[in-house]
Parts: structure tokens; sequence; C-alpha cells
């Protein structure tokens, strides 16, 4: 079976768009070829890092990448996972459909290191139960 190639994309890639991009390979890594990018690329915020391997899974060789990197690139999904990333996209020839799944911004959360870390964990598992309902939806189909 051919895998389905999926661009998650966030405005600088640094937290939610990593996070999908994890979650889906690690899910269903023989249905899916994940990538993931930002409109205005920035640092991996470590907290992504932390959230996403306390379940266990590798970041090994996650960084923010552009999106630019990805014209001219086939994709099945453009899934978009912040609502500043599905205004400013431009039209992305190539994408066969394309998706909105908002979800707030961890890093802009203020709080204690405990909150902020905690705030991180709530979006990560929100993240991960859409990833879960899509991979359903798109069996059944």
């Amino acid at each position: 079976m051919r895998k389905l190639k999926v661009l998650f994309l966030c405005t600088g890639n640094s937290a939610r768009s990593q996070m999908a991009e994890a979650l889906l390979r690690h899910h269903k890594p023989d249905r899916f070829e994940v990538q993931s990018a930002g409109l205005h690329p920035s640092e991996l915020n470590p907290l992504t890092l932390q959230v996403i391997e306390e379940l266990g899974i590798s970041m090994q060789g996650h960084h923010a990448k552009a999106l630019k990197g990805f014209l001219g690139e086939n994709f099945h999904f453009l899934i978009t996972v912040c609502d500043r990333a599905e205004k400013e996209c431009p039209i992305f020839p190539g994408v066969s459909t394309r998706l909105s799944w908002p979800f707030e911004d961890p890093a802009a959360f203020e709080g204690t290191a405990e909150e902020k870390l905690e705030k991180f964990r709530q979006v990560r598992d929100q993240i991960e139960a859409r990833i879960l309902g899509w991979i359903y939806e798109t069996e059944q189909a």
C-alpha cells in the first residue's frame, strides 16, 4: 500500500506541528509519510521535546523547517494546526486535501514552569486525540 504524504503546518514549527508530526509517525508509520514545517520557523521548543519523549517517542532528528523547503512537493494532506498558519498560508499547489485543526499555542502560555509543562501536555494530548480520530476516519473511508 502506498503511504499517504502529510504536511503539518504551523507558524514557527516549534511545538504543535512538531508534536503532530511525531505522533502521526509514531501511530501509523506504515500508512503515512509525515513532515512538518513553519511559515516563520524558529527553534524547537524544549518542552515539545520533553512532552513527546515522555510518551517514549524519540524526537531525534527533529528540527524546525521552513515551508518553502516543501514547495514543489505533492502531499495528500496539508494540515494547519494554528489559526495564523491557516490565514497566512499561501495557495499550496500539489495538495490534494487541506485541513485546519487549530490548537492553542502552548508556547504562548504564561505561568510557572510546571504550569507551562502542563499546558504542553494538554495540547499534546489534544493533538494526539485528533490524530487518532482522523486515523480512524481515514481507515473507514
